[in-house]
Formats: structure tokens, C-alpha cells, sequence
């Protein structure tokens, strides 16, 4: 809907319409985020050590709408789902703000988010999340191994390709709770 990001919202090209009104109806709550992607987000990691890798700030912005029922959400002790790696980025990029100012609820905010999520990272806001499949050696797929583990899912990956299952970012996509 606003323009400047390189790259369409690829994971949430999975949900119509219909669905989301569906999802709805039973009682799931929507919100929504802007993150405009940059390239640098498809660019493959060359370095050996992924943490010598430089992931490129990225404007975002998540309005008070959606501060606020995320932080019902975590008070209630309902289960934050992000649809894509690039929300998941934006979400715990917030989450860290806010934690480094000692808030504990996240407010409306804007700017550049630049956080490389790696294994090892500790997941403050988001519970799961759904996402294309990724290609090797990427940030996309990286993120997605901090938060399942890798072999679980280089398991995944390896039944995808058995089932012949499509990669990338008009590919099939997954939930991993």
C-alpha cells in the first residue's frame, strides 16, 4: 500500500481476502506493520563467519494501533504470530528498543531497522511465524534457523524438496510455532 520497498510482502501474498476474514471469524486479531525491503535482504551472505556479514538498515514504521494490541496480546498471554522474516526483523527490532529504554510495553514508532537475526538470538515478541522457504546461505534463511533450530529445519527443507515444494519468494510457505 506505501510505496518504497523493493520487494512485495511475499509471505502475506498467502493470505486473501477470504482467508483473513476467516481468520477473523475465529477470533484471531490483525495488525498490521510497514518494513520497506531493501535488496540487501536478497543479497546472499559471503562471508564465512555470518556475523562479519552487513545487513542494511531498512525504514519501517508500526503505528499505535498495532502497539497496542501487541502489547494486549503479551499481557493476555496470547500467542504473537508474524507473517514473514522481514516482520519478524521489525517486531523484535522494537521489542529491543524498547527493552534497551527499560519499557517494558512498545509504543508507536519509525525508523531503520538493521537487526541480523542469528542463531543464538533470543526471541522477545514473536511466538511463531509463517514463511516462504529461503535459499541457502541467506538472511531470510538464517533468521528462520534461529528460531526453529537448524536441523529441524534443514529437516523441513529436505521434505520440501521430497515433496517438490517451491522456494523463494513466490514459493510455498510454513508455519513454524
Amino acid at each position: 500500500r506505501e510505496p518504497g520497498s523493493v520487494a512485495a510482502p511475499t509471505a502475506g501474498l498467502h493470505f486473501t481476502p477470504e482467508l483473513l476474514a476467516r481468520l477473523r471469524e475465529q477470533g484471531v486479531r490483525q495488525v498490521f506493520i510497514t518494513l520497506h525491503i531493501g535488496l540487501d535482504t536478497f543479497r546472499p551472505v559471503q562471508t564465512e563467519d555470518p556475523t562479519e556479514h552487513k545487513l542494511h538498515s531498512e525504514p519501517f514504521s508500526l503505528g499505535e494501533q498495532t502497539a497496542q494490541e501487541l502489547n494486549a496480546a503479551r499481557r493476555e498471554g496470547r500467542r504473537i504470530v508474524a507473517v514473514g522474516t522481514t516482520s519478524v526483523r521489525v517486531l523484535e527490532h522494537v521489542a529491543l528498543q524498547a527493552e534497551a529504554q527499560g519499557r517494558s510495553e512498545l509504543g508507536p514508532t519509525a525508523g531503520w531497522a538493521d537487526l541480523f537475526i542469528l542463531p543464538g538470538h533470543r526471541f522477545r515478541l514473536v511466538q511463531a511465524m509463517v514463511t516462504n522457504f529461503h535459499l541457502p546461505r541467506s538472511t531470510l534463511l538464517m533468521l528462520v534457523s534461529a528460531f526453529a533450530g537448524r536441523e529441524r529445519v534443514l529437516a523441513a527443507y529436505q521434505e520440501a524438496v521430497r515433496l517438490r515444494y517451491r522456494f523463494y519468494s513466490f514459493g510455498d510457505a510454513m508455519l513454524i510455532v
